[in-house]
């Protein structure tokens, strides 16, 4: 059963979360977002502090902070109660996990972000993109 956007507003356990691919509007995996009480708050970007690549052909992005040679990824920001962060986390490919992501204003959130092997075995640079909605639409 989905929540009501009322019934998370009102909750206190609430956390945002930055989602740079599947789970997005309208993607493979948004349904999963709305199953668990996600409710879209806007639009953003990341600090020009990432790399993003491509995994397994296009199955989805994976997005890491790097010290040299990042850019400013595209991603979407999204309140979610706590405990359906868990059940997102649960149904997200392997490879992928949370930590903090920096926005470009500075502001530190939680974030889906690839692992190094994930990338270094399964992925190709898609960076120059930034951002995946811009890399798939690019291959029509």
């Amino acid at each position: 059963e989905e929540l009501s956007r009322d019934r998370i507003m009102a909750e206190e356990d609430v956390v945002v979360i930055a989602v740079n691919g599947t789970l997005m509007r309208e993607l493979k995996l948004n349904p999963t977002m709305l199953k668990n009480g996600g409710v879209f708050e806007r639009e953003g970007r990341t600090a020009p502090e990432y790399r993003l690549w491509t995994i397994k052909e296009d199955e989805h992005p994976a997005m890491v902070r790097v010290r040299e040679g990042g850019r400013s990824v595209e991603l979407e920001l999204w309140k979610v109660p706590q405990a359906g962060l868990v059940s997102i986390l649960i149904n997200e490919p392997p490879g992928l996990c949370i930590g903090k992501v920096i926005l470009e204003d500075g502001q530190e959130v939680l974030g889906v972000l690839g692992e190094n092997h994930l990338v270094e075995t399964h992925g190709k640079e898609i960076t120059e993109f930034g951002g995946w909605r811009k890399y798939t639409s690019s291959k029509i």
